[in-house]
């Protein structure tokens, strides 16, 4: 219904923040009219959907207006990786009513839900050459609650939903809009971090061979700074976006171990309380004479350091790259193989991610500009920062529903 539409608001509700994109044919060409970015109302969205649908649509109604949003049909992702589930499979190729008829048997063997009222769809791409015999299909499925939730939602904003739809075939449209020409025949892997999980999603001339979720996401990081570091959660989020910086010698290997007898810093055996005393050692300080000088205090570290709050998170990085290379790896398996990693989302605004990406998964690595190419006149620039134009891909690529 919606490439019927002259325009449409993209919408991407995430647990962080609630992102919009208003996109409108111009002379037949794509026009992102207005963008706009607010927080989510705390505990009102989670990896497993929607708990608070007032609150949301409260919050997406003054954002439309702030943004001067005017459009009013709207199509939207289906928030929550416990809401949907996305799946591509590969058939033998066939008419449109034997593909009805058999994807109505995989949906049904697919419901991983509790709730046995669904909603589903499906899109076929056509056979490549050289493979003509099979076809590849992605299939998504969703609690009928969860669209309910969604849809009503959307309304209460003011709004009307000409489509629901899914994160990764939003993140599709917007790379096949900015880099249709530039990646060509190529496979991309395109991580898309967000606050509480990551999307790892393997693309190739415009369609989705591969989604996949990791329940790893910014809030992840922004945790561990805050335990290792002993600062707030709100402090260490500040840390996280303003000071931490991967440094550019890390190849995401083995976190840094200070303690190691091979890192860099004095290596020392840890107390343990039961062993022989070591008479190299010298005299106990309780016996010191009272004329020895007291040591000198040691100056605090800095807890805004860079490299400080990169030890903070490392182990979570490790896991991080541990995850993207095993959906590589998974997919190279099946006889396929990625060209290059793409990078967007809230998450990929850490200093330093792409080159370390690149360094240890040995695969050309850049953030991914979901505005690349597309007129962009938005009036409105309150709450639009050009440095977060990558939390916008989804978005924008619900948006771009209208041109596909």
């Amino acid at each position: 219904m919606a490439k019927k539409l002259s325009s449409v608001l993209g919408i991407d509700i995430g647990s962080q923040t609630i992102k919009i994109a208003e996109v409108k044919l111009q002379g037949g060409r794509p026009t992102v009219t207005a963008l706009g970015m607010a927080q989510t109302p705390e505990g009102a969205v989670d990896h497993i959907g929607i708990h608070d649908p007032n609150g949301v649509s409260d919050v997406l109604k003054s954002l439309c207006a702030s943004a001067g949003a005017t459009t009013n049909e709207v199509v939207a992702s289906i928030a929550g990786q416990g809401s949907v589930l996305v799946r591509t499979l590969e058939v033998p190729a066939m008419n449109d009513s034997e593909l009805k008829q058999h994807m109505d048997w995989e949906i049904t063997r697919n419901i991983p839900f509790a709730e046995s009222t669904v909603v589903s769809d499906f899109k076929a791409f056509s056979p490549e050459a050289g493979n003509m015999q099979n076809m590849d299909v992605v299939m998504a499925i969703s609690p009928q609650s969860a669209i309910d939730t969604l849809v009503g939602l959307l309304k209460k904003s003011g709004r009307k939903p000409a489509a629901i739809d899914v994160e990764a075939l939003g993140i599709a449209r917007a790379l096949d809009s900015s880099y249709h020409n530039d990646l060509m025949g190529k496979s991309v892997c395109v991580v898309d971090i967000g606050h509480k999980t990551t999307s790892i999603n393997v693309y190739k001339d415009g369609k989705l061979m591969m989604p996949r979720q990791v329940p790893i996401g910014g809030e992840m990081m922004t945790r561990a700074i805050s335990e290792n570091m002993g600062v707030t959660t709100e402090e260490a989020a500040n840390i996280k976006a303003l000071q931490a910086e991967i440094p550019s010698d890390v190849g995401g290997g083995a976190a840094y171990n200070p303690f190691d007898t091979g890192a860099t810093t004095q290596a020392f055996a840890p107390y343990n309380p039961f062993a022989e005393p070591d008479e190299s050692i010298s005299e106990p300080v309780s016996e010191a004479r009272p004329e020895e000088p007291e040591p000198m205090p040691v100056p605090a570290q800095n807890p805004q350091a860079p490299n400080q709050a990169y030890q903070a998170m490392a182990g979570i990085l490790d896991e991080f790259v541990a995850e993207v290379r095993r959906s590589i790896d998974y997919f190279r398996s099946k006889g396929g193989d990625v060209d290059m990693i793409m990078v967007c989302g809230g998450g990929s605004k850490l200093k330093g991610l792409s080159v370390f990406l690149e360094s240890a998964l040995g695969l050309p690595t850049e953030l991914l500009d979901p505005l690349k190419g597309l007129n962009v006149n938005v009036k409105k620039y309150d709450n639009y920062r050009d440095e977060d134009r990558h939390d916008f891909t989804v978005a924008v690529g619900n948006g771009l529903h209208i041109c596909f």
